[in-house]
């Protein structure tokens, strides 16, 4: 573990402060003396993420922006990007790369009504790709769209009163919530919360009204009084994900984030309380064994009046406290490395104004949705139905997937939600309406058979759109679940629930480090095969082996299958049972996780 520092460590190793000189120096000079990282110099000067945005949708040259801007823009949702399979030929004509924007949406929980979906459906038809992509962030993301449609884009989806504030960028972002309709009562408490907390934690600059919907300019920024009263000008270190769970179910990965509420519930389902957790995270660097995933703590408990300030004071504290020097060790999971937990819990309880107790008992199962027909408490129906990857798009000789969800949303009289799983849940019909929507999911293919292995998989979008991608993902990930089947299904486990989860390259948006089998993407048709995670996400797994070509996979886990077959005790998991079998060393947290790795002996 990392050399834990106390709570009263000087605070210009929390964040940067103003040497004393002869006279008043600049943000810019305090911010190069303080050697900060090259976004936050870009976020001090951007005038609330301003920038120079409403300039470069001007300039007609290009389908890019500027270096700076690109930094900026994400804070509004949006990431600059190009299509890598036409790379090579356009370089050979020397033109420009096709540039375009992936544009993504915030949207607490991942709930919108009949008339939203409608609309985003038709932005995607007009200015997308033709798909809505549902994301492991439990909102929607668009691709392809191009400089000149950025502002109609923005102005639709507006007119949905949707927004893509914060939706990326060094603040808290989309706020997940559990979406088991089931529990009525909890569910709406998850989802409150999640809506509360993604208000209060939302920056309250005008930039984004400003630059998009020409709303009214503030001039000036702060010196016509605008301020962030919760960010300041530099915002957060880096990115800041907020999750609330409802167990026995962990569809939305509560230990992958920064900050997490779990509901401790009555014998009536009744939200009680919030067990909190912190310190969360899963991306890494390739070779570098001072970056590594992290599962979150469990930190305390806090009662539902309570829980908007220690969101908050949680937040601030890492504002303050995080690394601003070194991007790669900004999140918050490297903050409880270095200052530890107790002393992190002691400065969260300090800026709230009281003690909080310990964490209460609670369990998880699973973190997996649950597929088909569910009633809820209150007789009300709903149905989840699987997506792969998350692409809403008609299927040529499959799924029509975005026109019978469009169909749906025509007659559906209650709403849509989606999972952190890229699922989506048609929630909320009335006994009466059930068989209708019933006859559209039919007729348009939407409950098209997906076995077990795919049924519990994740991929990130990677190639060709991603600039970080080393290896395909999306587009890869379902052909090899075709060659996995095969392999389960020749062993007698066609039907057994295991997590697979893939990602283009190491930031690992799918969450891989916490899949029973997880590969992330070393380079062109290469990655390194993770195995031992927890079937509930609670534990990391840990690298079996390095650097596989994606032709050589099925060879890595077809032996270990057969001893899955074999020698498993009763219910036992796939991810216990490579540990407890000795193939691969059981993950503890953070550091931890790039020690004994390798296979621990040949499987028999």
């Amino acid at each position: 573990m990392a050399d834990h520092k106390t709570a009263d460590t000087p605070a210009a190793e929390r964040v940067y402060e103003t040497p004393p000189t002869e006279r008043p120096i600049t943000e810019a000079e305090a911010a190069r003396a303080a050697k900060l990282s090259a976004n936050e110099h870009i976020k001090i000067a951007s005038g609330y993420l301003r920038g120079t945005l409403a300039e470069g949708l001007l300039k007609n040259a290009t389908g890019a922006i500027s270096d700076d801007d690109g930094q900026l823009v994400k804070f509004h949702g949006m990431y600059l990007q190009d299509d890598r399979d036409l790379r090579p030929e356009r370089t050979k004509k020397k033109l420009d790369k096709a540039y375009s924007f992936m544009i993504r949406l915030r949207i607490a929980g991942g709930v919108v009504t009949p008339k939203q979906w409608l609309i985003l459906d038709e932005i995607a038809r007009t200015y997308a790709n033709g798909t809505l992509r549902a994301t492991t962030r439990q909102t929607f993301q668009y691709h392809g769209v191009i400089k000149s449609n950025l502002k109609r884009t923005m102005a639709a989806i507006d007119s949905a009163l949707l927004d893509t504030i914060a939706a990326c960028g060094d603040v808290n972002r989309n706020v997940m919530a559990a979406t088991n309709p089931a529990q009525k009562g909890a569910h709406e408490a998850a989802y409150k919360l999640a809506k509360d907390i993604s208000d209060t934690l939302l920056p309250k600059t005008g930039a984004w009204r400003e630059i998009w919907l020409d709303g009214e300019r503030v001039v000036g920024g702060e010196d016509a009084g605008e301020v962030e009263p919760v960010y300041g000008k530099t915002y957060l270190p880096r990115k800041f994900k907020t999750i609330v769970a409802v167990p026995p179910s962990n569809e939305v990965d509560v230990y992958a984030h920064d900050l997490g509420f779990i509901a401790i519930l009555d014998k009536k389902n009744r939200v009680t309380g919030w067990n909190v957790t912190v310190g969360g995270g899963m991306g890494m660097t390739h070779g570098e064994t001072d970056t590594f995933p992290r599962t979150a703590d469990v930190m305390l408990f806090c009662e539902p009046e309570y829980a908007l300030k220690v969101a908050e004071a949680v937040m601030t504290v890492q504002r303050d406290w995080g690394n601003r020097n070194v991007r790669k060790n900004a999140r918050l999971k490297y903050t409880i490395e270095r200052y530890g937990l107790k002393a992190f819990r002691a400065e969260v309880e300090k800026r709230v104004g009281r003690a909080f107790p310990d964490p209460k008992p609670f369990k998880f199962e699973n973190n997996g949705d649950r597929y088909g027909w569910v009633e809820g408490e209150d007789g009300r129906h709903h149905l989840t139905l699987y997506v792969a990857s998350g692409r809403i798009k008609d299927i040529e000789g499959g799924p029509q997937i975005l026109s019978g969800l469009r169909r749906i949303a025509e007659v559906h009289q209650g709403d849509f939600r989606l999972t952190g799983n890229q699922n989506v849940i048609i929630a909320n019909v009335p006994a009466d309406r059930k068989a209708e929507i019933d006859a559209l999911v039919q007729e348009y293919g939407l409950t098209a058979g997906a076995g077990a292995l795919r049924r519990n998989s994740l991929a990130c979008v990677a190639l060709p759109t991603c600039g970080l991608a080393l290896a395909e993902s999306e587009r890869y990930l379902p052909s090899l679940i075709d060659e996995l089947e095969e392999s389960l299904a020749s062993h007698g486990l066609a039907e057994d629930e295991i997590t697979i989860r893939m990602t283009g390259c190491p930031n690992g948006c799918a969450r891989p480090f916490i899949a029973e089998i997880g590969l992330v993407g070393r380079g062109p048709e290469r990655y390194n095969l993770y195995l031992g995670a927890a079937f509930d996400g609670s534990r990391l797994s840990k690298l079996y082996a390095d650097d596989v070509a994606a032709s050589d996979i099925r060879g890595k886990l077809d032996p270990l299958f057969a001893a899955y077959a074999r020698d498993r005790k009763a219910g036992e998991r796939f991810g216990d049972f490579v540990i407890r079998a000795g193939y691969v060393a059981k993950t503890g947290n953070g550091p931890d996780f790039h020690e004994r790795t390798g296979a621990q002996k040949a499987v028999a």
